[in-house]
Order: structure tokens, then C-alpha cells, then sequence
């Protein structure tokens, strides 16, 4: 035992932290007293940010989440897309008022920052003061979110999407596509579909739906490998629709459909594409999906 102090009243050493003891405590009690150290503010504190979908903060994801006006939405949309990063005060000023703030802008700015701190000390528990200091923080030229106290979905989004990506490299292809339909079923609609934005937050929004689109075409193709048609035909119907103009998705579903014994179908949906992207944008289908409908109308399944 490493003691400091006098012999009457002395801090033993534990775990790099010092527990005090009392002589007169410890009489009659060999392992000695030691008192129980204060409970540290903010130690296992944690909330939900949810960006892949309407914004969403709360203590667990499955909570209802907490309303806010859709000033207050951008700011935090904008902390959460950016955290660990200090987010500059122009780069707020200019997703809130574009290129028009007003006469009283980086007061109001710092009033949407204070409120946001408001809100994270009341679903944490922590003091205002720790929020500012720990979690919410005034940096070099703006503020910035910590996120040792925050679960963000996106970041949870490219962990799976990665193990997925990475099992199935290894040949797990069960793992993989596991991995990879938890990933997917993160998202609970379009990206921060509820934050007013600005060009920041569009362009984060772009990002994050390519990662999607991503993940669901190596997802599809998982799924195709290994003779899962049906399965790869119903996620991919759905998306589809939502991009009618995408053709590697496009060419996905038709060798879906056409391998699962679908033909007639697949046809039609190359036909309805090649209207959509004469009329919409006036091109024709591009190689890949020529070399798709030949080898369908030749029946040649290893083309397919």
C-alpha cells in the first residue's frame, strides 16, 4: 500500500486516483475505509445524434427526440456533420442567411449556440458549464461538437458498411451482407431531410446518399453472387424508384430479375429506363446496359 500524508489521515494510490482513509476509521478494520471518490460529471454520459433521416437528438435512438425550431436544426446539422472539427462562425452564418446575414447575425448565431447547449445539458444531466467546456466548445474562430458524448448514426453507418465491405472481400458472404443490411437500416429517410440548408449541409447530403447507393449496390451484387435474386429484386425495386435515372442500380435489378427467372420484366424495365433518360435528359442507355438487354434477348445467362 502506497500512503501520502500524515499517520492519522493519509491518500492511498488507486488506479491512478488517490482514496482517502482515516486512522480512526480504520480501527478495528484491517482491509481499512475507503471512501467512495464523488461521481465524475459526464463519465458514461452519452446522447443520440441522428443525421440519416430527420435530425434527431435524444439519449437513445429509439427515444422520441427532441423539437426543434429549424434555425436550431441547422446549427446542430451543422456540428454533427462536422464533429471533433471546429465549424467557423462565417460557415454558419452563411448555411443560416446564405450570403445575406443580418446587421445582428453573430449575436444570433451565439443565442442558437447557447440554446443548442441548453438542450444537450438537459438530456445529459451535465451543467451548462461542462457542456460549454466539454462538449459543446467555443474554438479558434467558431464552435464545435466533441464526440466522445455523442452516438452518431453516420459514424456507426460507415462501421458496418466497412465490416460488411471487408467480409465479404474475405469471402464471408453471409457476414457481409448481414453487416451491410444493419448498415442500411440505419437510415430512417433522406439525410437531414428536416435541417433547412445550406451549400454546406447539400453537399453533405450529396455524400451521404452516394455512401448509401453505395452500400446497396455491394449489397445487391453480394446478394446476386450468391444466387439471392428474389431478396436483391425487392431492396432494389424500392430504390429504383426513388433514383428512376440511375443506371448501375437499373442494370442491378434487371440481372436480378433476369437470373431469377424474370425476363419478360427485366426487358420492360430497360425499356421504361431508355424512355425516362431520352425524354428527362435526351440520352441513350450506356454500354453496359445495351450489352445487358443482348444478353437477355440471347438467353445467355453468364452474360448476364
Amino acid at each position: 500500500m502506497n500512503l501520502y500524508g500524515s499517520p492519522a489521515h493519509a491518500f492511498e494510490a488507486i488506479d491512478g486516483g488517490l482514496v482517502y482513509h482515516s486512522k480512526h476509521l480504520n480501527e478495528g478494520n484491517p482491509e481499512g475505509y475507503a471512501r467512495e471518490r464523488p461521481p465524475v460529471e459526464g463519465a458514461g454520459v452519452a446522447i443520440h445524434g441522428g443525421i440519416l433521416g430527420p435530425l434527431h437528438l435524444d439519449i437513445s435512438a429509439s427515444a422520441e427526440g427532441v423539437a426543434l425550431a429549424p434555425k436550431i436544426r441547422t446549427v446542430l446539422a451543422m456540428l454533427l456533420v462536422h464533429a471533433d472539427q471546429v465549424v467557423p462562425i462565417h460557415a454558419f452564418m452563411r448555411e443560416l442567411w446564405r450570403e445575406r446575414p443580418p446587421a445582428t447575425g453573430l449575436r444570433t448565431l451565439q443565442t442558437y449556440i447557447l440554446n443548442c447547449r441548453k438542450i444537450v445539458s438537459q438530456l445529459t444531466g451535465c451543467s451548462a458549464a461542462y457542456v460549454a467546456r466539454e462538449i459543446l466548445v467555443t474554438g479558434a474562430g467558431g464552435y464545435g461538437l466533441r464526440s466522445h458524448h455523442v452516438r452518431l448514426d453516420w459514424s456507426e453507418f460507415q462501421r458496418l458498411k466497412n465490416l460488411g465491405t471487408k467480409a465479404l472481400e474475405v469471402g464471408d458472404t453471409t457476414a457481409g451482407i448481414d453487416a451491410l443490411d444493419a448498415a442500411l437500416g440505419l437510415w430512417r429517410g433522406d439525410a437531414l431531410v428536416d435541417a433547412p440548408a445550406g451549400p454546406v449541409l447539400d453537399a453533405k447530403r450529396r455524400f451521404f446518399e452516394e455512401s448509401r447507393l453505395d452500400a446497396i449496390a455491394v449489397r445487391a451484387d453480394a446478394q446476386i453472387k450468391a444466387g439471392m435474386h428474389q431478396r436483391a429484386v425487392t431492396q432494389l425495386a424500392a430504390v429504383t424508384r426513388e433514383h428512376a435515372l440511375h443506371e448501375g442500380l437499373h442494370a442491378q435489378y434487371v440481372r436480378a430479375l433476369a437470373l431469377g427467372g424474370r425476363r419478360a420484366e427485366a426487358l420492360g424495365v430497360l425499356r421504361t429506363l431508355r424512355t425516362r433518360l431520352v425524354s428527362e435528359i435526351g440520352i441513350e442507355p450506356g454500354a453496359p446496359l445495351r450489352e445487358l438487354q443482348l444478353a437477355i434477348l440471347k438467353s445467355e445467362p453468364g452474360m448476364v
